[in-house]
This record gives structure tokens, sequence and C-alpha cells, in this order.
């Protein structure tokens, strides 16, 4: 019988090239490929499988919800939609705010972006490196070239600042600045972390003419660092923080958080969605979160985090290795990352290559330290094998 690989490209658009593998089942960090090979994920869906793959939590919280209510518009509510608000308010713990649910991190972009409109003012302040979605709005956020280039033009009055450069940034804005938009760390450029003092820079620039502090915490945030969100080791107070990724756990949802007077900027006929906030979404969140807080697993993402980045980085051929808990970048010695993933896949291990020098590890935060180690284990023979 063909391969679903080879089936792929007769029946899918070719928006992601062919597929690497056509994977069937999962548990845990590990996810298994049509053939039965078995292979650990230390990319967990790009940080998206919070609680790895098929969590017993998660499937009965999906499971009991469908069976309950599943779909029923936003001219209504759920107690899983106001319980998911009060537990994400709560979690950043910055003061009273509101909260809107999407279903993904570019539906979150795409309504903050909308949010800051109704400041009266259009101009956003954006760091280069930075990736905040692919919608013709969030696109425009994004500074790569080549994302960029076949949709133009794009919304405009949007401007590019080096990410790190607190100078740059004071120079861009305005008082005609709606708001600066930042990730705390930047997850597709290869994992950039925001230089100490930076946040808080972007906080008093913001301050100073009046603008919001947007922070995209779509990769960063639900425990992915640690931390809930990247930006608590900063102690900086957003005006605005997207989620995604993690905070479904596999589950597509996606929330758009305002804090203090920002909260109110959007009202009603300014927005929508129609499946944004659903039961099911919101119950599969609801027990990403209470998993998470039960199983202690921020300390776990600390602890572990720490090991896979010294592992990795005792080889002489990785010249640097950057992040926070299990969001961790690394450079190599040469421009062989595509061969190092293709290696590591080889080898059962699942890595990205964001670019030509750099690999990108977020796997699910319930990654074990028999997982870590057999990694730690097998990184220098696939180095040998890439080339390097």
């Amino acid at each position: 019988m063909t391969s679903y690989q080879e089936r792929y490209s007769a029946s899918l658009m070719n928006t992601f090239g062919p597929p690497k593998l056509a994977l069937v089942r999962g548990a845990g960090a590990h996810v298994w490929d049509e053939d039965g090979k078995e292979y650990v994920d230390f990319l967990g869906g790009i940080a998206v499988n919070a609680l790895g793959h098929a969590h017993p939590a998660l499937v009965e919280a999906v499971t009991a919800q469908l069976q309950t209510l599943g779909h029923i518009s936003n001219f209504f509510t759920s107690p899983q939609q106001v319980e998911l608000a009060e537990a994400l308010l709560t979690l950043l713990d910055a003061g009273p705010g509101k909260v809107f649910f999407a279903n993904s991190g570019t539906e979150a972009n795409e309504a903050a972006f909308k949010l800051t409109r109704r400041t009266g003012r259009t101009q956003v302040v954006v760091a280069e490196g930075g990736f905040h979605g692919r919608t013709m709005g969030a696109l425009a956020l994004t500074s790569k070239e080549a994302y960029r280039a076949p949709f133009e033009p794009l919304p405009g009055d949007v401007v590019f600042v080096p990410y790190g450069d607190a100078d740059a940034l004071r120079s861009a804005v305005s008082d005609q600045t709606a708001a600066i938009l930042l990730e705390p760390i930047q997850g597709e450029a290869g994992v950039n972390v925001a230089p100490e003092g930076y946040l808080a820079a972007a906080r008093s620039i913001a301050d100073e003419h009046g603008a919001l502090l947007w922070l995209d915490e779509v990769q960063s945030g639900m425990g992915r660092t640690g931390q809930w969100f990247a930006h608590q080791t900063m102690a900086v107070r957003p005006d605005v923080v997207t989620l995604a990724k993690g905070l479904g756990g596999g589950f597509p949802i996606g929330a758009c958080i305002a804090l203090g007077d920002a909260a109110d900027l959007l009202q009603p006929g300014n927005h929508g969605t129609t499946f944004g906030g659903n039961p099911v979404a919101c119950a599969a969140a609801l027990t990403v979160v209470r998993t998470i807080q039960d199983d202690e697993i921020l300390e776990h993402v600390t602890v572990l985090g720490q090991k896979l980045r010294d592992g990795l980085a005792a080889d002489p051929r990785v010249t640097e290795v950057r992040g926070e808990g299990l969001l961790i970048g690394l450079d190599l010695a040469d421009e062989k990352s595509a061969d190092v993933v293709a290696a590591a896949q080889r080898a059962g291990f699942i890595l990205n290559n964001p670019t030509p020098k750099r690999i990108r590890l977020a796997p699910p935060l319930v990654v074990t330290q028999d997982d870590v180690n057999a990694l730690l284990a097998a990184w220098p023979g696939i180095l040998d094998e890439a080339g390097l």
C-alpha cells in the first residue's frame, strides 16, 4: 500500500513541503510512525503538547466535555470558559483584566492587533526576528522577508527595530505609537532571550508615550520556561499578553489577555469568533493548567531544562546554548542544522532547525529524565553522522 507520506502530495496543499514522517500514535514524549518506528519527541508539536501525547487527564477532560456540551456559540457562555479566563488572570497576577479566546496564536495576535487600533493610534513597533503568525494582520507584524514579500501590501504603520536594542526601541516609539510588541523569548528565530533590562526598558518607553506593552507569549508561555509566563522572571507588567500553543495541550485554543484600561478597548461588534472559547477547548486548557499545578511540573521543567542545556553545551561542536526551561536553542559550529535534524530522526529523536546553524528543542513539559538521558547519550553520535 502507498504510504501516507506519498499520498500527502496528491491531496494536501504544498504549504509545508513534504512531511518528514507520517505519525500515527503518541504516548508521553514518544511518538510512532506508520512503520512502527518509535521516536522521542523533542519538538512537542512546536511547544504545543505541554502534557505530551495522550495524557490521561486531557483525554478524560475532552471526552467528558464532548459528552456533556460541545459547542454553543458566543451568544452564550459556559462554566469552562469563565473558569479558564479567571484562571489565566490569576496566573498572570497582574491585576484586573479580561480575556478574549481564539483558536490559535495567530488569531490571538489578530485580536490584539485590532485592540491596539482602538487606542486611536495605528503605529506598532515590533522587534526584528519575531514571529507572530501568518494571517495578513499577524504577518504584518512578522519581520521575515520571505514570509512577507509574496503577500504585500500588508497592513501598514509597523516599524521594525533590532531585538534587544533598547536605544533603537526608544528612537522608534513616539506619541503616535499604539503598542510595542515583543516576545520575551523569540522562538522561531532560534530561541533568543531578551537581554537583562530590555523588557523593563520597553515598559518605561511605553509609559513615557502612552503606548501599550504587548507581549507575545504564544510559544514561551504556559510553563514552557519553568514559569507560567516568561516575562514573570523579568518583573514587567504588560498591558496585553497573547497565548496559544501549550495552553490547550494539543487542543486548538488561543487567548488575548488585556490588563487594566486595555481590557475595555474591544467592545461588542469590534471582534468575534465562531469557535473561540468553546467548552471543549476551555476544558482542555483548564486541565493543562490544573495538571501543571497538581503535578508540580514547573519545577520539573526547570530542573530538566538545565540538565538538557548543560548536556548539549558540553560538546565543543555546539558554540552556544540559549533558553529557559524547556525552550532551548543552540548554535552549531557549522551550517549543518538540517543534517543534524535528519541524523537525529534516524536515531529516533525529533528536533527542529529554525536556521542553518541553529537547533530548537521544545519537548513536552512531561519529558522524562530517561528521555533526556537518551538524547544526551546519542548527541555526540548524531553530530558525528551530520558531519560536524
